[in-house]
């Protein structure tokens, strides 16, 4: 148990951090698809003390997702192919929003679509939206019907073009990119050049898992997307790599965070803030936990802003 000296000293750290045009209290948050919709978390943690809640991804219109089963645990993680089912932006903004914007969080809306109109629909639908709603994280890791079977985040322009698609919403644009491309900084760059003030990195990792007696896929939509501790090395690789070549573009890292120790190795690889996601069907306090955690550990290694942490590996 930490002394009272301890938390007081800790409590003078600065964890306040820089987003493009946005600024959060504190640099962790959930990630997309691993804390529902709205307010479920806030029987297990104080919403309004995390940087903000990344709601999981919405289209302009219901959606079904995959059929079950459709998450399969992984010795390191978690293998995933719901399909992003979701209600809709509307009926998300009518019966979930309300609740969580009463938590006092911090709201990042996360959108998918399946074509660029899809996309833009999506943004419509979130225009005038509470002030409370802080930024919209464009999930780009779907497959693009407009070009063929390639995810949007595996090409340069599909990615502008859906960036600039969602301009129109008024909002600060985070690009959320996948790591199944070696175009990863190329795309990075294309969706700065198209109005986004940051990028989150990565997605989940493509895999798959075959029950050997049945010969068939686990999953109900055949693979799926592997997260947990697994994918966290090339999480950070992918940060990396985008923050040396692009040093002015803010990165959220997100991918195998589980603990204070995790989330310091992403900020030092270059990002700005941190998602925590399968961390969260494990604990689902885990976010707030290992914000506490990020704090006392700058404390203990005379760090007194937590944003010196970002791109500060050294070579």
């Amino acid at each position: 148990m930490r002394s009272r000296t301890q938390r007081a000293g800790a409590a003078a750290v600065d964890m306040s951090v820089q987003i493009g045009s946005v600024c959060l209290p504190a640099p962790l948050m959930t990630a997309a698809g691993t804390a529902g919709y709205g307010s479920e978390l806030s029987a297990f943690m104080d919403l309004s003390a995390l940087g903000a809640v990344v709601v999981k991804s919405l289209s302009a219109d219901e959606w079904a997702g995959n059929p079950a089963p459709r998450v399969h645990e992984t010795p390191a993680g978690m293998l995933n192919s719901v399909g992003l089912q979701g209600p809709g932006v509307a009926a998300w903004r009518e019966h979930e929003l309300p609740e969580l914007i009463e938590t006092g969080a911090r709201v990042v809306v996360s959108i998918w679509g399946r074509s660029v109109q899809d996309y833009a629909r999506a943004a419509e639908a979130l225009q005038d939206c509470p002030k409370q709603v802080v930024a919209v994280e464009v999930n780009l890791s779907c497959p693009n019907l407009d070009g063929g079977t390639h995810l949007f985040a595996h090409d340069p322009v599909a990615t502008a073009q859906v960036l600039q698609a969602t301009s129109q919403i008024g909002l600060p644009l985070w690009a959320k990119l996948s790591p199944n491309t070696d175009r990863l900084v190329e795309v990075a760059a294309a969706a700065q050049e198209a109005g986004a003030e940051a990028v989150t990195l990565i997605n989940t990792v493509l895999g798959m898992i075959i029950d050997t007696e049945s010969r068939r896929p686990l999953l109900g939509g055949g693979g799926g997307g592997l997260s947990g501790p697994a994918i966290r090395p090339v999480a950070v690789r992918a940060i990396h790599d985008v923050h040396v070549a692009l040093p002015d573009l803010p990165i959220v890292g997100v991918g195998g965070c589980a603990t204070a120790v995790d989330a310091v190795e992403l900020m030092l690889a270059g990002a700005s803030a941190v998602q925590i996601g399968t961390a969260n069907f494990v604990q689902p306090s885990s976010v707030e936990q290992v914000q506490d955690d990020l704090r006392h550990w700058c404390f203990s290694h005379g760090v007194p802003r937590v944003s010196e942490l970002t791109g500060g590996v050294k070579h």
